[in-house]
């Protein structure tokens, strides 16, 4: 019967026009935050349905930045501002970049050789991935907690100075940058030639990407601090006014929204989809999957503490940290446990998942590597 009910939900999403990324549109590693720029949180790789503690790397600061993996590196931001380059397969650092400030929430993007990550002071660094030595600044107005992610040749990036920015990937300069009204802490999504954010000025906004003009917005009627997840023609996040809410982006309106009549707490956590689920964690220590089409409420799993960890998927299983200071792996169909890891320290990053290992930061420093 659940097997029967999870297909009936796929093919129910396929029929309001959503869609699951094939294998060819993920990428092999977890090049940024949510591991693609649809923010979907879906791994190419599936890490061992039992999994064993691999490595652990002491980083020396609180780790609220989450880890992105290519070709065999990771690469995490620190929160005394080091950005960090560590080998998947042995835990040993490759290289260590100081960015001269402190380094937030925002997460490594690695595109074409060089790795970007915004620091509190408000700038934009660009590192050469093999080295660490730095290629460019670019410094905004304000403290940068969104993570930035590469497209057409762009890096997209947000500050608290209520700006998105486009900057040329290679050189830095500024290619536009687009007035909000409030701090734009949410990481940008993109599909097409659209890019799409959440904002603390409670508006979801499109806009081009080659010019930084706006195409439309819809108004999602309170703070949203998580970044949206897009599926076909639509958009998924929470807010702080206690809902998750979906978005049609051909009709430009909100589909659906649900907010737990008994638990009013705010979303943090960025939403992961698939096989037609919508994942999430709420600071009411639950994660919770929606049927992404109706947002009918499937199953929940109770955390000891709030979720700001943003949900990852690899095959059938959900990976999500908690401030309890545990590590999960969820059963994607029922949430129903398989496994935890009791790090002692909360957790607020969110899992990085390629070549079949798992790589989150807890707050105490500790990098951990699962597989």
């Amino acid at each position: 019967m659940k097997k029967l009910l999870l297909f009936l939900l796929v093919a129910s999403a396929a029929g309001t026009g959503t869609s699951q990324p094939t294998a060819d549109e993920r990428p092999a590693g977890w090049p940024q935050f949510r591991g693609n720029p649809r923010m979907t949180g879906v791994a190419a790789s599936t890490p061992p349905d039992s999994l064993n503690l691999l490595w652990t790397y002491e980083a020396g600061d609180s780790i609220d930045s989450s880890a992105a993996i290519v070709d065999g590196v990771v690469y995490v931001g620190v929160g005394n501002g080091d950005l960090l380059a560590v080998d998947l397969a042995s835990g040993a650092l490759r290289w260590r970049y100081a960015t001269g400030s402190f380094v937030g929430e925002s997460s490594p993007t690695v595109g074409a050789g060089t790795v970007y990550i915004g620091d509190l002071d408000g700038t934009l660094h660009a590192v050469n991935a093999r080295d660490g030595k730095p290629l460019w600044r670019f410094r905004t107005e304000a403290e940068i907690k969104s993570s930035p992610v590469v497209s057409d040749g762009m890096v997209l990036i947000g500050s608290y100075d209520n700006f998105l920015y486009a900057l040329e990937a290679r050189t830095g300069k500024l290619r536009w940058k687009l007035p909000t009204e409030g701090p734009v802490h949410a990481t940008p999504a993109v599909r097409d030639d659209l890019v799409f954010i959440a904002g603390c000025d409670g508006k979801f906004r499109a806009i081009r990407i080659a010019d930084g003009e706006q195409a439309y917005e819809i108004d999602a009627g309170a703070y949203t601090a998580a970044s949206p997840a897009l599926d076909g023609n639509r958009a998924y996040f929470g807010t702080f006014d206690y809902e998750v809410l979906a978005l049609d982006l051909r009709e430009k309106k909100v589909v659906w929204r649900y907010s737990d009549p008994d638990r009013q707490f705010p979303y943090y956590s960025s939403a992961a989809l698939s096989g037609g689920l919508v994942i999430v964690g709420g600071r009411d220590k639950m994660v919770r999957a929606f049927d992404a089409s109706t947002g009918i409420p499937l199953w929940t799993f109770a955390t000891r503490a709030r979720v700001d960890s943003s949900p990852a998927v690899a095959g059938r299983h959900v990976y999500v940290g908690s401030h309890d200071g545990r590590f999960y792996m969820l059963d994607l169909e029922t949430g129903k446990k398989q496994w935890e890891f009791d790090a002692g320290a909360p957790f607020t990053a969110s899992p990085g998942i390629a070549a079949g290992r798992v790589v989150i930061g807890s707050r105490d420093g500790m990098l951990y590597c699962f597989g």
